[in-house]
């Protein structure tokens, strides 16, 4: 079977809506796409194989978590497709993806990737951080199309990744500060670029356009403990000047995906490394101040909900041992009874 064929087979299709509508069924837009699935479904694959199908428009809105970001959800049907592809083409890229990438990857995460950096901080004395400014937003869809071709080669599977790159381009413009790199003209800020944050396409390219920087880290830096999630990555070594040496290496090799960084900085691991909500200190982890502030209040305005009957315990449940076993992953036995004890809850 060749590669859009099975993209849009019956069998693959209901995996993606099924995947798509997990955590989601009581949204009207699922709720009325599952009530019809089978109808649905293959109108869906006529309109992929026909050549019909064309996204629908994105609904954006802002959250706080704990930067503002603009998430811009596509139509329930369109996310079917979005996974569709998804399914075919990752096992591709998974393959080619260094261990240390940890975002949107099966059996990687965010724990992981914190019990990765303490480990390193527990073997190297030093510690280079960075992230990438406006990483979504600049992403550029010319240097990203050509990454997909690598793998991707049978030319209607690459319209179809043309028609959801078409879709995003210019949703995140607002949030796009116009960088200028070396060669540009004028015409460079009319350059298509951004993904959607939110669609789960964004998020498996994402970790596609910073593949070969990944590579160049750990193949020509030479770098024995490096890792990344999503756009912040933190390179370790025993010495500082060999960590400033890389910094000014990363700040070119990066300008070549046309992205930059906000000021990296180079310093001890005893320190602590503030990383994925967390400060990793060699011998233990602390959850960020601003982390436990930020959810206590989020709390107790839920608490209140619950209070005036506007929300059921169930949800409250929920979200403090959702809270409680994210915050497990630092010493914070102590702040979780403070936080949770007042509240008459357990914590765990």
């Amino acid at each position: 079977m060749d590669t859009y064929a099975e993209i849009c087979s019956f069998d693959n299709l209901y995996l993606a809506y099924r995947k798509a509508r997990k955590g989601k069924r009581s949204k009207a837009q699922v709720a009325s796409f599952e009530f019809n699935q089978e109808e649905e479904l293959l109108q869906l694959r006529d309109e992929l194989l026909s050549g019909d199908w064309q996204p629908g428009a994105y609904h954006s809105f802002y959250i706080h978590d704990p930067k503002r970001r603009l998430i811009s959800a596509a139509p329930f049907r369109d996310r079917v497709v979005h996974h569709a592809l998804c399914n075919v083409i990752q096992p591709a890229w998974e393959r080619s993806f260094i261990f240390d990438s940890y975002a949107n990857r099966i059996g990687k995460g965010t724990h992981r990737a914190i019990l990765r950096a303490a480990q390193f901080a527990r073997r190297y004395r030093y510690v280079l951080q960075c992230d990438v400014e406006q990483f979504f937003p600049s992403i550029d869809h010319a240097i990203l199309r050509q990454a997909l071709a690598s793998k991707i080669t049978d030319p209607t599977t690459l319209t179809l990744v043309d028609g959801i790159l078409a879709s995003g381009s210019g949703v995140l413009a607002d949030e796009y500060i116009m960088h200028w790199f070396p060669g540009d003209d004028l015409l460079a800020a009319l350059r298509p670029r951004g993904l959607p944050i939110g669609n789960l396409t964004s998020q498996l390219w994402a970790n596609v356009y910073l593949n070969g920087f990944d590579h160049f880290v750990k193949r020509e830096l030479c770098c024995p403990a490096y890792l990344r999630y999503v756009d912040d990555f933190l390179l370790f070594a025993n010495d500082k000047g060999t960590l400033h040496t890389w910094q000014t290496a990363v700040v070119e090799r990066i300008a070549r995906l046309r992205l930059t960084l906000h000021p990296s900085q180079v310093f001890p691991v005893a320190t602590g490394i503030p990383f994925l909500g967390f400060r990793i200190y060699p011998d233990h982890r602390r959850l960020k101040k601003r982390r436990g502030i930020a959810f206590q209040r989020r709390f107790r305005d839920l608490y209140q909900n619950w209070a005036r009957g506007e929300i059921p315990r169930t949800r409250l449940d929920a979200t403090a041992r959702s809270w409680a076993a994210h915050a497990r992953w630092g010493d914070t036995y102590g702040l979780r009874r403070a936080v949770l004890g007042q509240y008459s809850l357990t914590p765990t």
